[in-house]
């Protein structure tokens, strides 16, 4: 099972530790398999992770599909709309492009700093 961590607002130096542990361990032998995105704020987040984009989400880990078009028509939304949100859900890091569409994580875990 794969998890994304989504880290939110969180301090610079905390995630520069992090990395450096990673490629410590890795260095080391170990086999480091990590999906990290870290958005600046809670505001940030919510704009990408929208109802209907989590509904695409959920959509593509059950159903990997080729294309947008096919995308829209599985889920009976206008085409426009799924593309903007493919776009966003793209350029975040969470969903993979490169050969159709598809989510390779299973869950996700979200730290958020006050």
């Amino acid at each position: 099972m794969t998890t994304l961590q989504i880290h939110i607002g969180v301090n610079l130096e905390t995630e520069a530790a992090a990395i450096k542990d990673a490629l410590r361990r890795h260095e080391a032998g170990e086999a480091v398999r990590e999906h990290h995105i870290t958005f600046e704020s809670f505001e940030g987040m919510a704009r990408i992770l929208t109802p209907k984009r989590l509904e695409i989400l959920r959509h593509l880990h059950r159903n990997p599909i080729v294309s947008i078009r096919a995308l829209a028509a599985a889920l009976g939304h206008d085409y426009r709309n799924v593309h903007l949100d493919v776009t966003a859900l793209v350029e975040a890091g969470l969903i993979d492009d490169e050969d159709g569409l598809r989510v390779e994580y299973d869950d996700v875990e979200m730290k958020m700093a006050l």
